[in-house]
């Protein structure tokens, strides 16, 4: 089987755990997913199967949006409420004085990344170093804050929610750290859901048990097609004899397909037959078209 099925992940699952459980009820080996989610987040995961775990590496969109529920005046160790407590501070920020500070942290921004993080150094993770209590140098990351809204402050328990929408290696929990200190005090992430990625939204999605009902009443009709993956692009549909040319691995004249009046060098297509069938992807290169990916 190949194709998307879109989760909404639960609290104490690891993104892996999610792709056990898939592997296991769809009685699939080639399984994977599109991004990580820590244990304790919930909402949006894809989950590719067979052919679709090819485009791992070619989604065309890995902005993510989020919704994060924070409290000023402590600090973890991981920079969330479920980290081992390392300071506390007093807190008296007003609600004002936060919204002006999240101007800064609008757009193209500088993260240092956690220390529990799965991020290398030196061929090693840096939450393995964390555990062994070690702390070592990391560089900083440039990510971008597309948009960073104030859903709700309350001043007296110095405890809020942030809208953010941001590109893919965000992390969100150094995003909250960075504005606490930004305000002269601490913040710890205490909640944290993803309602969109890669172009799929949590209302789309469903439990692991709903899929265990599904799948067991014989309904695969949630099974998103390889295409969606890519609905970011623009189609181009060609003849029968050019789609056999094509999934074959041969290029096509661009000057005999539909792209001849809005030619645009190195651009990604998704590649169609007359009866509306995805055959892969293709890439516009001089005057040709040719096969980008498939699957």
């Amino acid at each position: 089987m190949n194709g998307v099925i879109l989760i909404n992940k639960e609290k104490d699952y690891t993104s892996f755990d999610v792709v056990a459980v898939v592997r296991k009820l769809i009685g699939q080996k080639k399984v994977g997913h599109t991004g990580t989610l820590d244990p304790n987040a919930t909402g949006v995961l894809p989950v590719l199967l067979g052919t679709a775990t090819k485009a791992q590496d070619i989604i065309p969109s890995h902005d993510k949006r989020y919704r994060a529920d924070f409290r000023f005046g402590i600090s973890t160790d991981t920079l969330d409420i479920w980290g081992e407590v390392t300071d506390t501070k007093h807190a008296d920020i007003k609600e004002e004085e936060l919204r002006e500070a999240l101007c800064s942290f609008r757009g193209e921004i500088e993260q240092l990344p956690p220390m529990y993080s799965a991020v290398s150094v030196d061929g090693k993770r840096l939450y393995q170093y964390a555990r062994e209590g070690k702390e070592v140098e990391r560089r900083p990351r440039r990510v971008t804050v597309y948009s960073l809204e104030l859903l709700s402050f309350d001043e007296s328990s110095q405890s809020g929610t942030l809208d953010i929408y941001c590109s893919n290696g965000t992390y969100i929990r150094t995003l909250i750290d960075d504005i606490a200190r930004a305000v002269g005090t601490l913040g710890v992430m205490t909640d944290l859901i993803r309602y969109e990625a890669c172009g799929y939204r949590l209302d789309d999605c469903m439990t692991l048990d709903k899929l265990k009902e599904r799948v067991e009443s014989g309904d695969m009709s949630f099974v998103r097609s390889v295409e969606s993956i890519f609905e970011a692009y623009d189609e181009v549909t060609v003849s029968d004899k050019q789609a056999h040319r094509f999934i074959n691995g041969n290029p096509l004249d661009i000057a005999r397909t539909e792209l001849k009046d809005r030619r645009e060098d190195k651009k990604i297509y998704r590649v169609k037959d007359r009866q509306n069938n995805f055959l892969s992807l293709g890439i516009t290169d001089g005057e040709l078209l040719k096969l980008y990916k498939h699957f």
